[in-house]
């Protein structure tokens, strides 16, 4: 059984994304761990007062507390959406966020994470040097990534961005068998530019080698790489966009505000970053 990690911090913006990993679990035959993490204060022992350890029993306890008053509401989102046949398990854990889930995925060996985003203004915030732009460009598991404001809905289309080479097909193959469970099709982008080093050759090796799976391939000549992305989405209707992240700077340049001021046009997409 496939194993999907939520972290939470019980917002608005994470029971929507919570919806979203219900969905990928029903897809991938999977159960899901809610994680919830908070951090202690630091605090100089030589100048701590007496009571410290009092203080922090005591926000242990409240952060307890509200994870055990918090985990019952979304056992109630399950069963709004028709989830609650998914098996749910739940951690709190003290500490760093990024190296709570490194760690976990480690541990428990988990295929997937999602994590919600704060629409518009959060795609740049989340991908630029927070913790969740440092887990999705930098965990070695799949990271779906739930812009506030994306309902879930089933998955009818994906979008898949390549540049046709050859690691680029184990990563095809994911989205790929991920469209067959919801009877979904691929559309696999290539935005070819000046500089471009691929050959009508390789094209063909890559329509032969996937002629039996749902997979259609778009080669769009533009030097605007971000820019076609974005109209790829909206004139496409895609639900989900798959990336890979192999190339940092570039994957990071994506969510800049001139590149989801246009995603703004259409309902902002949920983003699967493959590595």
């Amino acid at each position: 059984m496939k194993k999907i990690l939520f972290p939470t911090d019980f917002s608005e913006v994470a029971n929507n994304a919570f919806v979203h990993a219900l969905g990928l679990a029903k897809l991938v035959h999977g159960e899901l761990i809610l994680l919830h993490t908070y951090e202690l204060p630091i605090i100089d022992n030589q100048f701590a007062p007496q009571n410290y350890q009092v203080l922090f029993d005591s926000l242990e306890l409240s952060n307890f507390e509200r994870f055990k008053d918090e985990v019952p509401k979304l056992r109630a989102i399950a069963e709004e959406h028709h989830f609650e046949h998914i098996q749910l398990s739940h951690m709190i854990l003290d500490g760093d966020l990024l190296y709570n889930i490194k760690e976990i995925i480690k541990k428990d060996k988990i295929d997937y994470v999602v994590m919600g985003t704060s629409g518009a203004n959060g795609w740049k915030e989340a991908f630029l040097g927070t913790n969740t732009g440092e887990a999705i460009v930098n965990l070695s598991v799949p990271v779906l990534s739930i812009p506030k404001d994306c309902i879930f809905t089933k998955i009818e289309t994906i979008g898949f961005t390549t540049r046709y080479r050859e690691k680029d097909k184990e990563a095809l193959r994911q989205v790929i068998k991920i469209a067959k469970a919801t009877n979904a099709k691929v559309k696999c982008l290539y935005v070819k530019t000046k500089t471009t080093d691929i050959t009508e050759a390789t094209f063909e090796d890559w329509k032969e080698q996937f002629k039996n799976d749902p997979v259609t391939f778009f080669v769009i000549p533009n030097e605007e790489v971000k820019e076609s992305i974005s109209e790829f989405i909206i004139h496409q209707e895609i639900d989900v966009l798959a990336m890979l992240t192999y190339k940092r700077s570039f994957f990071e340049s994506l969510f800049s505000s001139s590149f989801t001021e246009k995603m703004s046009y259409n309902s902002d997409v949920p983003i699967l970053a493959l590595h």
